[in-house]
């Protein structure tokens, strides 16, 4: 197989710090060592592919590189008896489309312990509708049901809430039956939350109202905080005695400009969610609830598709805060 040519998004550094982006061919002799090539069927666009392709030192440093933190396709090929070819499967996040190229291309090569058979209930397609976006949601939300908040605990708001990962973390927490606020900048996407099973929508200035105090008025029995920075400070002020919010993304600020007062008077936990490194058993876990009983009802109208030949665009909509809900990347020919 090593000759077989495919087509990837192959990012180059032609001048020191200047990036570009273009479809082109590579082989499979060209991948890095692994025990495992996939023919990948499906991808999906996050927020840390357009960094990457867009040369961010903070996630891809090696160039020519092909991003795409996520994968969805079948084997081709195994040097592991513990995956076949023909078996369908899922990668993401461990150094996919970050150091090692990732999902799109056509195929990739990984070491057998980044992947997961995909569970019955799931198609590949649906697999990167949620992605590492609704793997890292599924993740907060079990985070927070360890943590205690119940649907009758009160409120729990998601942040960034028209993103990948919020979007799906709206879907699941209504879906557990919580009551669930979405706040986000993006007025004109109310509608698009509502339908997603929020029973609120808050722009991001009622969220900031007062937040320059050290507290604020107790509202949240939990949050799920995709943005940081005075977001996230603001969400933790306003966080009811007990409450939990989890951290996961850096797409406001990477800062946190808060104080301790939430932590020693109300007793609010923060948790941070990685589902980058996260073992094979927690996700396991997470993508098989995916599939079963957290499976969304909403999920085919919360992605839209495009081929390797429109990333580019959508890259560029997405640095621009231009878009909803989940891209997914067709790989087809």
């Amino acid at each position: 197989m090593e000759d077989t040519v495919f087509k990837a998004m192959i990012v180059e550094e032609p001048h020191k710090g200047i990036f570009t982006r273009r479809i082109g061919e590579r082989r499979i002799g060209d991948l890095p060592p692994g025990e495992v090539i996939i023919r990948v069927h499906f991808s999906s666009l996050n927020y840390k592919d357009a960094l990457s392709a867009t040369g961010h030192p903070g996630v891809s440093r090696n160039f020519p590189h092909t991003p795409g933190v996520d994968a969805a396709g079948e084997v081709a090929a195994s040097s592991t008896d513990a995956l076949s070819p023909g078996d369908r499967v899922i990668v993401t996040g461990y150094d996919l489309g970050m150091g090692t190229p990732g999902g799109f291309g056509q195929y990739i090569r990984v070491p057998a312990a980044w992947v997961l058979k995909l569970p019955p209930g799931l198609s590949l397609r649906e697999s990167m509708i949620l992605g590492t976006a609704g793997f890292t949601a599924a993740l907060s939300v079990l985070r927070l049901m360890e943590a205690g908040v119940r649907p009758a605990s009160g409120d729990v708001l998601v942040s960034g809430a028209t993103g990948g990962v919020g979007s799906i973390a709206v879907g699941l927490l209504a879906k557990a039956g919580y009551r669930v606020v979405a706040a986000s900048g993006k007025e004109h996407e109310r509608e698009f939350l509502r339908s997603l099973g929020a029973a609120e929508v808050i722009s991001r200035d009622e969220l900031l109202q007062g937040s320059e105090r050290p507290l604020m008025k107790e509202r949240w029995a939990g949050a799920v905080d995709v943005v940081g920075g005075t977001v996230l400070a603001a969400i933790l002020k306003g966080t009811r005695y007990g409450g939990t919010v989890t951290c996961c993304g850096l797409v406001g600020s990477s800062e946190l400009p808060a104080n301790v007062f939430p932590f020693i008077l109300r007793g609010v936990g923060l948790l941070g969610i990685d589902s980058v490194q996260c073992p094979m058993g927690p996700r396991v876990t997470v993508w098989n609830r995916l599939a079963d009983d957290w499976k969304l009802d909403t999920l085919a109208g919360m992605a839209v598709e495009c081929g390797l030949n429109e990333l580019e665009q959508k890259i560029q909509t997405m640095l621009h805060g231009g878009l909803r809900g989940r891209t997914v990347v067709n790989l087809s020919d």
